[in-house]
Formats: C-alpha cells, sequence, structure tokens
C-alpha cells in the first residue's frame, strides 16, 4: 500500500477482508505509532520483504475502488517520473468533497436544464443594478447568450443559485427542461454538428481511425474551428461505447465551452473544476466513476477522473502554463493526458494554435502526429498586425501618451463606426514602481523581494505575491523626498482610454475589477452584448474568447514579459500575442491589430505580427538547442524556502551532496537564490540539474534525498521535474 510518505509498504489481509482488497481500494492501517492512517492498495507483491515483520490491515474505508487499474499505473508512473511521495498524489487525483469514511452512490440526476430570459427582461436590468447586484450580473449574462444549459450558467456563477431563483420569482427568467436549443443570443450554443471545412474532416478521420494509443497535435490558427474537431471525435467515440476526458485551462473564463459539451451531450458530461463546490464535485466524479456520466471536461486535476472505457483525451489550449501544477505535487496534466491515454488504450488529441515548443519537437521526432487547421472557418482572413516602434516613434512625436497616435487614432475610428476594441496589458495597477526622486528608495514589500504596485483606485501599494497592501504616501518615509510614480498598469490604461474617448464605455477585465468567476462572466456578457466599447485587460482577455463585434486589437506594451529571467520569455510573449491577436475580425468585420513595442525586431514579437509560428519556433528552438534548454535537455529544479540562514545551508548541502553523483552528463547550475529571493517572509534558493536522459536526473535524486528529508538548515526542500518557471 502507498501511504503519505515516500515508498510502498507492504501489510498482511485478513481472512475475513480478503474479498474486499482490490486494486485501488482506499484502507485503513496502522502506520508507525499511529494506529489508524489512510493508504490506497496499489499492487499484491508475492512475498513479504526480508526481515519485515508484516502488521494487519484494519480496515476497507470504501465500497467500491476509487481508482481504476489504469488510474493506479498512472499514478504509480507520475510517481517515479516527478518525484513525488505517493501519498500526494493518490489525496490530488480524488475530489476534496470525497466522504472520509465511505464512498456514496451518486445522488439522482435530472435531465438537462435551460436558464433563458424572459421577454421585456432587459427593462429591469437598471434597477436590479443598484439593489440586486447578484441578479443584475446573471441576468446580464443570460441576455447576451440567450437561451443556454444551466450547467454553463453555473459553471459562470458558482454562486449564483440564489440570484437565478429569484431572477425566476419576478418572472425574468425561466427554468425548462428539453435537449433542443432555441436561436439566440450572440454566443449561442449549438446542439447540432457543425459543417466541417476539408481540414477539420480530415483531423477528424485520422483521430477516429486511430484505433488505439496514438497522439496528435492539432495545431490550428485562432478561430479555425478545433472545437468542434474535439466534439464530433468525441461524439464519434461515444456511438463506439467509449468515454472522453477533455482538459481545458480555465472553465470560468470561457464557460461557454462548458455549455457547448452540455448542449452537444447533454447529462453525459461532468464537469470537474474549482467553481463547484466540494458536495457538487463529489456528485460529479461518483457520476463518472459509476459510469452515469462517460465524458469529463475539467481543469489541470480532471486528468486523474474516473472515465470508464476511455477512448479519447483531449487538451485543449495545451500550450497554457496552468496545466502545470505549481503547488503540491509538481505534475504537468497536458504531459499526464498523453501517459493516461497510453494506458488506456486511446487516442490523445492536443490542441492549439501556438503549441508549447516541447510538443513540436514531439511531433518532429515522430512521437506525435500534426493535423493542420491552415484557414480560419468560412475563410475570415487573419487580421492584419501592424507593429508601432515606440523608439523610432518617440523621435519624431516626443509628447504622444500611453496611447500612440496610430493607436489612439484607430481606437477612436473603431468606436466611431460601432466597433468593438480590446487593449491587451499583461501588467495590473496603475504604476508598477514607486520609488523617492530624492534616495531613490523603493516602496517595496516586507514579505517579498518585489517592488509594490500602485492601485490608484483603491489608493494602495499592493504586493502580488502575499497580498500586503499599504497606503500610499505622497512623502518617501526613509528621507522625507518627494515619491514618483513609475512603469504602467491596466488601471493606467483604462483611464488614458477614457480621456481619449469620454464618451466610449471603457470597462476593465482583470484580476482587481472581476473579483469572482462570476464577476468575469458578467463583464464578457456585457461586451457579448456590446454594452461596452472598449475592454482593457491582462491575459484574462486572450483566452479563447470569440466576439464577433471585436475589429481591433491593441497591444499596449509588447516586451512585458521580455526580459524575465526565464527560458521560456519569448515563447511566452509569442503566444500572448497571438492568442490576442487572434480575438479580432471573428466577426463578419475584418479585424486590425496594433501592437505597441520597443523591441519590433524581437523574433517573438516580429513572428507574431506575421503569425509566423513556423519561423518564431525554428529560431526559438535553435537557440534553445544551442543553450541546452528543453526541449533538448530536461530538468529538474531544487527549490529550497526557510529562514536566511537556513536556506542558504540546506542549499550548500544539497550541491555537496550532489557533486559525487553529477558526472559528465549532468550539469548543476546553482546554488544560488532564486529570482524572488523572498516570497511570504520566507528566503529562497534554487538548484538547477540539467541533463539529456531522465534517468540521470533520477540519481541525482537518490543523491539528495537523504539531505532533503532531513535538511541540515531546517528549511523545506521541493523538487520540480519539468519546471514551467525558473522564478
Amino acid at each position: 500500500m502507498a501511504a503519505a510518505v515516500r515508498g510502498t509498504f507492504t501489510y498482511r489481509v485478513p481472512s475475513h477482508l480478503a474479498a474486499e482488497v482490490t486494486l485501488g481500494r482506499r484502507v485503513a492501517v496502522p502506520f508507525g505509532r499511529s494506529p489508524r492512517a489512510t493508504g490506497y492498495v496499489v499492487g499484491f507483491p508475492t512475498s513479504a520483504p526480508a526481515g519485515v515483520e508484516l502488521r494487519d490491515l484494519a480496515e476497507v474505508l470504501d465500497t467500491f475502488p476509487l481508482f481504476t487499474p489504469d488510474l493506479v499505473k498512472l499514478l504509480r508512473w507520475a510517481e517515479e517520473y516527478y518525484l513525488c511521495p505517493p501519498g500526494e498524489l493518490h489525496r490530488a487525483a480524488l475530489p476534496p468533497g470525497l466522504n472520509a469514511r465511505r464512498g456514496k452512490a451518486a445522488p439522482a440526476r435530472r435531465g438537462v436544464e435551460w436558464a433563458a430570459p424572459t421577454e421585456g427582461a432587459a427593462e429591469a436590468l437598471p434597477s436590479l443594478a443598484r439593489r440586486a447586484r447578484a441578479q443584475h450580473a446573471v441576468l446580464e449574462y443570460l441576455l447576451a447568450r440567450g437561451r443556454i444549459p444551466l450547467e454553463e450558467l453555473r459553471t459562470a456563477f458558482p454562486q449564483g443559485r440564489a440570484a437565478l431563483l429569484a431572477l425566476t420569482r419576478r418572472g425574468l427568467a425561466r427554468v425548462d427542461a428539453g435537449s433542443r436549443v432555441a436561436q439566440g443570443g450572440l454566443l449561442d450554443a449549438r446542439a447540432e454538428p457543425l459543417p466541417l471545412t476539408a481540414e477539420q474532416a480530415a483531423a477528424l478521420e485520422a483521430v477516429t481511425g486511430a484505433g488505439g494509443f496514438a497522439t496528435y497535435l492539432l495545431h490550428g490558427v485562432t478561430g479555425s474551428g478545433k472545437t468542434e474537431v474535439y466534439l464530433q471525435a468525441i461524439g464519434r467515440l461515444r456511438a463506439a461505447g467509449k468515454g472522453a476526458l477533455v482538459l481545458v485551462p480555465e472553465i470560468a473564463l470561457t464557460p461557454q465551452l462548458a455549455g457547448r459539451f452540455r448542449a452537444r451531450f447533454g447529462d453525459d458530461v461532468a464537469l470537474l473544476h474549482s467553481g463547484l463546490s466540494d458536495a457538487e464535485r463529489h456528485a460529479e466524479w461518483l457520476r463518472l466513476r459509476h459510469g452515469e456520466a462517460r465524458i469529463c471536461v475539467g481543469v489541470r486535476s480532471a486528468v486523474f477522473a474516473p472515465v470508464q472505457e476511455l477512448g479519447i483525451v483531449v487538451v485543449d489550449e495545451e500550450h497554457d502554463g496552468s496545466f502545470k501544477q505549481e503547488d503540491g505535487p509538481p505534475y504537468q496534466a497536458r504531459d499526464l493526458a498523453v501517459v493516461r491515454a497510453r494506458e488506456a488504450g486511446a487516442v490523445c488529441l492536443l490542441g492549439s494554435a501556438t503549441p508549447s515548443l516541447e510538443t513540436l519537437e514531439n511531433t518532429r521526432r515522430g512521437r506525435y502526429r500534426l493535423l493542420e487547421l491552415p484557414r480560419r472557418i468560412d475563410d475570415r482572413p487573419m487580421p492584419p498586425v501592424e507593429l508601432v516602434d515606440l523608439a523610432r516613434l518617440r523621435r519624431t512625436v516626443p509628447a504622444f501618451g500611453l496611447l500612440s497616435p496610430p493607436l489612439a487614432d484607430a481606437l477612436a475610428a473603431t468606436v466611431g463606426e460601432g466597433r468593438q476594441a480590446i487593449l491587451f496589458l499583461n501588467r495590473r495597477g496603475f504604476q508598477t514602481l514607486v520609488l523617492c526622486e530624492a534616495c531613490g528608495q523603493e516602496a517595496r514589500c516586507p514579505s517579498c523581494a518585489v517592488s509594490l504596485t500602485f492601485h490608484q483606485r483603491r489608493g494602495l501599494l499592493l504586493c502580488h505575491y502575499c497580498g500586503h497592501a499599504e497606503r500610499r504616501t505622497d512623502d518617501c518615509p526613509a528621507c522625507g523626498g518627494p515619491r514618483i510614480g513609475l512603469g504602467v498598469g491596466t488601471e493606467q490604461v483604462e483611464a488614458a482610454a477614457r480621456k481619449l474617448l469620454p464618451e466610449a464605455r471603457v470597462e476593465r477585465l482583470d484580476r482587481d475589477a472581476v473579483g469572482s468567476a462570476g464577476d468575469v462572466a458578467a463583464v464578457l456578457a456585457r461586451f457579448a452584448r456590446r454594452e461596452i466599447d472598449v475592454l482593457v485587460g491582462t491575459q484574462m482577455v486572450t483566452k479563447g474568447h470569440d466576439f464577433p463585434g471585436v475589429t481591433l486589437v491593441g497591444v499596449v506594451l509588447a516586451d512585458t514579459g521580455l526580459s524575465l529571467p526565464d527560458f521560456r520569455a519569448a515563447e511566452r510573449t509569442f503566444q500572448l500575442l497571438t492568442q490576442v491577436a487572434g480575438r479580432a475580425g471573428r466577426g463578419g468585420d475584418a479585424g486590425r491589430v496594433l501592437v505597441q513595442t520597443w523591441n519590433p525586431g524581437t523574433p517573438a514579437v516580429a513572428c507574431a505580427a506575421t503569425h509566423d509560428y513556423a519561423r518564431f519556433a525554428e529560431q526559438e528552438l535553435a537557440s534553445r538547442r544551442a543553450h541546452g534548454w528543453p526541449p533538448y535537455q530536461r530538468l529538474v529544479a531544487v527549490r529550497v524556502e526557510g529562514s536566511e540562514a537556513g536556506a542558504r545551508r540546506t542549499a550548500e548541502a544539497l550541491a555537496a551532496a550532489a557533486l559525487p553523483a553529477l558526472g559528465s552528463d549532468v550539469a548543476m547550475l546553482g546554488p544560488a537564490p532564486a529570482a524572488l529571493e523572498r516570497l511570504r517572509g520566507r528566503s529562497r534558493w534554487q538548484l538547477l540539474f540539467r541533463a539529456a536522459d531522465p534517468s540521470a536526473l533520477r540519481r541525482i535524486h537518490r543523491a539528495l534525498r537523504p539531505v532533503a528529508e532531513h535538511p541540515p538548515g531546517g528549511a523545506a526542500v521541493r523538487f520540480d521535474v519539468d519546471p514551467n518557471a525558473l522564478l
């Protein structure tokens, strides 16, 4: 059995429990001095370990195995690959609402229910805005979407059940059962399969004709119809009795995606994401485990969902960084999805307009097969991208503000024509740096090694890592000199847009402006209903949204992420620029994109401007190969956190333990303070090990384990295999 420590432990099964103890069961056992601990049955050895006196297993906790055989294999594989204690992975694979004692039967479910606004409901919006904000937000969303599956509304507003009930009592909304979607609403869900382009049809035939395990990369430009390929592939495999697993980055930002799956497949779809309550997640998990639902749509942790007779695994936006678990067991859900498909003999489909370079290299090495959708639906053109060279412009027009003359003119023309625009900047707040003109002292977080960001609307200096807040003063607390603010955030962009276009309806979409998934949905609903002319936001505005009214996208500063001390900085910049540019021109009107930049010749910017993924990938891969970065070398980051002295002492002890095991096939970088030297009051150090062969890195791990388990400085040690970020 596997406990919440490293390694596995063998127990004797009493005769009266023999029939119940099967693979994947959860059991209670005595462990160490504790009379009772929870473990999981992961195998049946033929003999006891030498010199070990076996203890009896105490109790079987569930009426059925929680983990199917393929999931047990997946977890054992992940345990070894990600260097994780097995108990951590088993806990991560179960929903938080699972009963602590016994598995229960799933509650009965009704058929698909639909929610819709009633005729004349829009007239009630002004009064609701004044006295019933939650009802106002839900009704806004309904008016934008039309008649939608109730599951979509629950995804967009996890706490919106009471608001919807109140709306139905007021006669402003209705809930009914049915299987056909009424047409109406700018983003109406579609219940019937759509006609496919030749490229979509070819991709569908390849995926559904695989006849067993195979991994495909579906590389399709923004707006090329990747989701419809997913839906029809799942439909064919469901008709053959197979189940499906769909991983998406963030359901809360694109709730209509969940709605499309529910509209197509009804109650056969179970959702797993953090917007549900623990009880709801437990119920959805049980429906999957008992085979009452055969399609799972979920976020990262849904890679462990107990889908029965799995036939296809889809990872949408496979490049997205949210698929990497940063807290807890540091697994990469995209990569585990491929292993999950392999263990189940299923097909795996990875989709993206900007595939990760690791995935691209796997297609080049023949591990994955490439499918391409090079055109938008209905042959809509990709929007032309114009680069605004800020350095050159500054020399000729020295006095322009945050929005350059080309972007300001384009914005005014777009709003004047009754169309919509998105302004993108991947920085929150108003000013990102506040310092003293006299002594140069920065306003810095007392717990983290970062500058505080000024948020003008709240009048606060905030730390975006630990949440520390303090009032901004005009005078320096150190010397009394005057303070100035530098740097740009979305608050400042919003203010600039309002000043430029005082009659325009300007809103902001970032983590400060919207505090919950429901608030996000409400803003997106108003934008879809064209009640917002200009939407200013961070990467939240890049996440797969489809707004036909958007004809202009302006990138206020393309260079914000390029200077980060991370080898993936250029790749992330290219992906963000490409994704946000893809929001323009998705309706009947042509789109246009303006990108302000200080570095127009940088490959990440220049290639995004020409929608040239292939050229960017070639240049970036050549650089990665030359410098020994993934996908040509594998990485393990060893992260150390503790007191200032303890973290340093532990990091140095780890380095000393690694030296004899390095050999010529492993390079060690560090030990050194992490790029973020202090976070939430704890000092951070890091060692990075690099090798072509993963087995060499496991050798290093074995050498480091004694130190990691008993760190001399008392610091916490965490191993991160295939790290997504090096900060």
